[in-house]
């Protein structure tokens, strides 16, 4: 997906930032992004907070989106990757009819060494200046030990643990990816049996070992590959699995490739270069731009839309926020009809002869236009009374 381009209008940036918020030492500036509802700067030196919270669009409901700590090289960087993730939960949260809106955010921080409880307690506090708006889970570089003490400052979280918490979303999401995988062997191979076919899984996070796990049980040949090698080979071994390193995954020979690490790995140098029959894995951004999904098509490359095929998390923490509390069997029931989901989208990308990731945004854009699956009754923080 394209990133929108902050609105300068032929200023300097700096007097582009408007709405200045501040609350003691953090401070909450409003950045102007074309077709973005909202985008905030946060930063709280006292607390050691440098930080984003991209809104990209409320119509459905309350933005919910996750919250990734990465050491960003600049700004910028961190900047771009808010706003492509904000705009992908959007439209993951439409196809997946969640009765919420898109919205993401980014701590500019190493997860392994910078993450004081003053600095996720400052975060809290900007999140609940939003009012509800932006409502935040656990993401890459951010635990559920994290989340909980960003639930210090505010209500507005989700993935908690207490009675009518949602848990780990980690299986939800390997199991919709599975079922994703089903659906692209059935749309190549007439079959939507894993046996003897071989998938080929990069990264081996918590979505990546279950979902190996998944496909193992499922009769599947593996192919692994993580930047801990210690991981690889515990797993491999557990498997009986090949492994490759995390340089040349990409390119193996397979099936199925399945991304389940960092984005934008399908690109100009590396589609040329993929052995695969589909790509179907939980990665966010898979494509580094939209005209890739074209090349992919051109290429005979069947592509499971990656905010398709990865909204099982997304289906198992908006649970926990209907009325009743959650209710396992129901983030079960809608993440296992992922399948059907992507059966419909390619059948629609082949009737229109574009590519799948063209007709995953169309139904997305659809449902949005008409409301479908818009939000009826506000979310419900049973961790309010809990905690």
């Amino acid at each position: 997906m394209h990133t929108p381009i902050l609105e300068k209008e032929g200023q300097d940036s700096k007097k582009c930032l408007t709405d200045l918020v501040q609350k003691s030492t953090l401070q909450l500036e409003r950045i102007p992004v074309k077709g973005y509802s909202e985008v905030v700067k946060v930063t709280d030196k006292q607390a050691g907070l440098s930080a984003i919270i991209a809104i990209h669009d409320l119509t459905m409901g309350p933005a919910l989106g996750g919250i990734r700590i990465q050491p960003y090289a600049t700004f910028e960087a961190a900047l771009e990757d808010a706003l492509r993730l904000a705009k992908g939960m959007t439209y993951k949260s439409s196809v997946a009819e969640v009765g919420f809106g898109g919205g993401k955010s980014v701590i500019i921080a190493d997860p392994k060494k910078q993450k004081p409880e003053e600095m996720l307690r400052a975060f809290g506090a900007a999140v609940q200046e939003l009012g509800g708006r932006y409502i935040c889970a656990e993401d890459v570089g951010c635990t559920v030990e994290d989340v909980k003490v960003v639930r210090r400052s505010t209500q507005y979280v989700v993935g908690l643990a207490h009675s009518k918490s949602s848990g780990d979303p980690g299986p939800f999401t390997a199991w919709g990816t599975f079922r994703g995988i089903q659906a692209t062997l059935k749309k190549l191979f007439g079959s939507d049996t894993l046996e003897g076919r071989t998938i080929a899984i990069q990264g081996l996070g918590n979505v990546g070992v279950n979902l190996a796990e998944f496909c193992f049980w499922a009769g599947a040949n593996l192919i692994l590959s993580d930047i801990d090698v210690v991981k690889v080979q515990k797993l491999a071994a557990k498997y009986g699995a090949k492994t490759l390193p995390s340089d040349q995954i990409l390119f193996a020979e397979c099936d199925i490739l399945a991304p389940c690490a960092l984005g934008a790995i399908l690109n100009d140098q590396t589609i040329p270069r993929l052995r695969c029959k589909g790509v179907a894995g939980c990665a966010n951004n898979q494509l580094l731009k939209d005209s890739h999904a074209d090349l992919l098509k051109e290429r005979g490359i069947l592509y499971a839309p990656d905010f398709v095929i990865n909204a099982g998390g997304l289906l198992n923490v908006a649970a926990e926020l209907e009325t009743e509390g959650y209710v396992p069997a129901n983030p079960r029931r809608k993440v296992h009809r992922i399948y059907d989901t992507l059966i419909a989208i390619y059948e629609i990308s082949e009737k229109n002869r574009e590519s799948t990731h063209a007709a995953a945004i169309a139904l997305a854009d659809y449902r949005i236009k008409y409301g479908i699956g818009k939000r009826v009754v506000s979310p419900t923080f049973h961790h309010s009374a809990e905690m």
